[in-house]
């Protein structure tokens, strides 16, 4: 916040402070402190109107939410119990304008196909991703109504100061109402993002374009009160006051670590030192809290500022938010003597498989992830990865993890296990879970880039063993609110690391066709990875959803490798159900055979690098001229 008088009275002393344009004084001095020339009214009048937008959009958007888990709700009840060939009913849209708002709204990009394929200026540097155009209007709807508040002045006025101190009290208001939904936006437990089923990957882009508005808001609100004060008693009593009075300061404080906090937030210096950004982040967003509580309480006007419940509110959210991760973290994690171990591996493609083993039974559900936090490697860093497997085991039995040479005891001449392995017995497990007595094994595969995940897989590999043992901190997991039961047809993309969420969906899928329980029918996984190395990675829980009852009749497989150090290799490995490719795949293509084949209601998700996200998102947008029903999600942890 800015170090002016925004909103500096309750409405009950604005009429004492409001003055005709031909009665108000002309000298600066009388705009330079107090109430004079604000329109206090007016602030708190565009306060409820911008949270009455927000409050809008967002019950517009539950509507729609509750609507679509119904419809879900009714075509899985419906087509469970059909073949697939008695599932054509939900092929076809039944809003014929459906899948016109899917291809040209909700799912495109603003032009072209780009969307969460970084821009890069050079390898080193890149400038972020785009917005679709949905979320564009909405962006767009928001800044424009904060840029219009704004300006909504009283021109008329004789003296310009007079218009400036209004300026002073209508930005330094409207920076103080976008506080709000900034915090709530940042949080990992946001409760909106299961309430309206919108991912965090989208409330963290409305967060950083909040944090834009505030601090332009908050700018305008310094320069309009500097310019008065100038006036009035030139820049010795701007220098003056900065130092000298707290009300002053602390909001040039809030303002100057504003613009800090939004210039070190830009995606190239994000990026750039990633783990520095973490860090300074919070302690900047801590300093901007302390200097505009400071900053409204110690205003002239007897009680401060009304805006100084809002800055109580978003205090106590914030903390509340902090709070709720640490507890969380605690109950994942602690066992009452110690923190779980992690049992970490080096794997071929410079990988790491992690499997830690919580004390307790956690409910995890297909297309979660989890914040991991390793005790003995960066321990203030807690970063996001897919939840790739998940074991419930007996409390009692002692869990002996698979090592990397256990996983390679299959043969090598085979990507996975083949149809004529025997199925893994699952009897007695729904009775050790409905007793209680289970506890949890979470996986993942966590690709080394820079920073945290290279210092991870490094560990690894200097060892000298096959695996290594940490300690480690579990937060989540979350996510997991996109069911896919309700589509007879799955088509599951992933590149690289990106198969650690698509592992847990196809797994449920085939357990779920097995029992009943889902409408699939038809489930395809493409896989796109550099080396047929890779197949190391998902290896053991490869082969034992190869092993699953009836998997054969609802599972294709397609394994694109790039890289190829030996094409004879990756033909010699096909089976019926399992075929690999050298180079990339033709997505458009590949999606058109599916949908040529499709079961019932189809949905087609991915998970990995953002050029196959977008590729992925192309296709989809493609196909939805025919009038079939495909739906598309997109996983993602844009940073």
């Amino acid at each position: 916040m800015a170090p002016a008088h925004a909103a500096e009275a309750a409405p009950t002393a604005v009429a004492a402070t409001m003055t005709t344009a031909t009665a108000a004084p002309t000298d600066a001095s009388h705009y330079d402190t107090g109430l004079a020339g604000v329109n206090q009214a007016q602030n708190l009048l565009f306060k409820d109107m911008l949270w009455w937008s927000l409050g809008i959009f967002g019950l517009v958007i539950l509507s729609i939410r509750i609507i679509d888990i119904v419809w879900s709700k009714l075509r899985h009840v419906s087509a469970m119990s059909q073949p697939a060939s008695g599932q054509g009913y939900w092929q076809r849209a039944q809003w014929s304008h459906m899948p016109w708002i899917k291809k040209f709204l909700t799912y495109a990009p603003i032009w072209g196909k780009r969307h969460n394929r970084e821009i890069k200026v050079s390898s080193a540097l890149n400038i972020g991703t785009l917005p679709t155009r949905l979320q564009l209007l909405v962006l767009a709807f928001y800044l424009g109504s904060n840029i219009v508040y704004m300006l909504i002045l009283d021109y008329d006025q004789t003296s310009p100061w007079a218009t400036l101190a209004e300026l002073r009290g209508r930005s330094g208001t409207l920076a103080a109402v976008n506080m709000v939904p900034l915090i709530i936006f940042a949080g990992r437990n946001n409760p909106l993002i299961r309430l309206l089923r919108i991912s965090f990957d989208t409330y963290n882009l409305l967060h950083r374009w909040l944090g834009r508005i505030v601090m332009v808001e908050s700018v305008v609100h310094t320069v309009a009160w500097a310019v008065v004060q100038v006036n009035a008693g030139g820049w010795s009593s701007v220098s003056y006051k900065i130092i000298h009075d707290r009300f002053i300061a602390s909001g040039t404080i809030g303002t100057v670590c504003f613009i800090i906090l939004v210039v070190i937030s830009l995606s190239p210096l994000r990026h750039a030192f990633y783990e520095t950004f973490l860090v300074t982040h919070i302690l900047l967003a801590l300093i901007i809290f302390i200097s505009v509580w400071v900053h409204c309480a110690t205003s002239a006007v007897h009680g401060g500022l009304p805006q100084l419940t809002w800055m109580i509110a978003i205090v106590l959210l914030w903390m509340s938010e902090r709070l709720a991760r640490v507890i969380l973290q605690a109950y994942r994690s602690w066992s009452g003597h110690d923190w779980p171990d992690a049992i970490v591996e080096a794997m071929p493609g410079e990988c790491s498989r992690v499997t830690i083993h919580l004390p307790r039974f956690v409910d995890v559900q297909p297309g979660t992830h989890a914040y991991l936090r390793f005790l003995e490697v960066n321990p203030w860093e807690s970063h996001p990865f897919s939840i790739a497997w998940v074991k419930h085991t007996p409390i009692s039995d002692n869990i002996i993890p698979m090592t990397a040479k256990e996983a390679r005891q299959t043969s090598e001449q085979r990507p996975f296990a083949m149809e004529d392995d025997s199925p893994t017995s699952l009897t007695g497990f729904n009775a050790v879970k409905n007793g209680h007595l289970l506890r949890t094994s979470v996986s993942f595969v966590i690709g080394a880039q820079t920073g945290f995940t290279r210092k991870l897989y490094n560990r690894a590999c200097d060892s000298g063993a096959q695996s290594i043992t940490l300690k480690a901190l579990v937060e989540g997991p979350y996510a997991g609110h996109h069911s896919l039961d309700s589509y007879g047809h799955a088509v599951l993309v992933a590149g690289a690391t990106g198969i650690t969420h698509q592992l847990s969906y196809l797994r449920h899928l085939i357990e779920g066709y097995a029992d009943g329980t889902v409408a699939t029918r038809r489930v395809t996984l493409v896989w796109i990875v550099r080396d047929y190395e890779a197949l190391e990675w998902i290896r053991p829980w490869m082969d034992e959803i190869l092993r699953l009852p009836f998997r054969h009749e609802v599972l294709q497989i397609r394994i694109f490798v790039t890289r190829p150090k030996n094409p004879a290799q990756l033909s010699s490995t096909a089976s019926r159900s399992i075929q690999m490719f050298p180079g990339r795949p033709n997505i458009p293509v590949l999606l058109r055979k599916e949908v040529s084949e499709q079961v019932g209601a189809m949905c087609v998700t991915v998970c990995g690098p953002g050029a196959l996200a977008d590729d992925v998102r192309f296709a989809v947008r493609d196909v939805l001229n025919e009038g079939t029903v495909v739906d598309f999600i997109e996983e993602s942890f844009t940073w």
